[in-house]
This record gives C-alpha cells, sequence and structure tokens, in this order.
C-alpha cells in the first residue's frame, strides 16, 4: 500500500504540473494546484484500493490519476473573464 501512495503522489504531482504549465494562465497558484494533483491522486488510490482490494496495483494508480485529473479540472477558470452584457443595457 505504500508504493501504490508513494506512486499516486508522484503520479498527481506529475500531472498538475504539466497541467499547470499548459494551462497556466487558467489555474489559480501553482503551489495550490501541485498540492492539488498530489493529495487528489492520493485520494483516488485510497478509494481504489479499497474498493478493488489489494492486488491490483496498475488499477488503482489509473483510479488514483482519473481522480486527481477530475480535481484539477474543478480547479479551471474560464478563459475570459470580462462581462458579457447585452445590447440593451
Amino acid at each position: 500500500m505504500f508504493l501504490e501512495a508513494l506512486g499516486s503522489a508522484l503520479l498527481g504531482f506529475a500531472l498538475a504540473w504539466v497541467a499547470a504549465q499548459q494551462l497556466s494562465d487558467r489555474l489559480p497558484v501553482r503551489a495550490l494546484v501541485l498540492v492539488t494533483g498530489a493529495l487528489g491522486s492520493v485520494f483516488g488510490a485510497l478509494v481504489t484500493h479499497g474498493a478493488l482490494g489489494p492486488g491490483h496495483f496498475l488499477a488503482t494508480l489509473i483510479g488514483a490519476v482519473a481522480v486527481a485529473a477530475v480535481l484539477l479540472s474543478l480547479l479551471i477558470r474560464p478563459a475570459s473573464r470580462r462581462l458579457r452584457r447585452s445590447a440593451t443595457v
């Protein structure tokens, strides 16, 4: 279980780092993104390991990365921050 947690934390951190590089203008502070990716993947590994049981190392890592990706997607802001008003206003 320790290797699953460590591996998932590293994968989540790597996923968050790539997301922070690619979407730097649409994500909040880089430290928040990196922590969210790492902790989200550890949580995903815990949930996946609890659901599947021991002996499913690769499936646990896939579940961890999936949960980290979902949590990182919740941090993405819209592309434009300007207000869109109608012509009547």
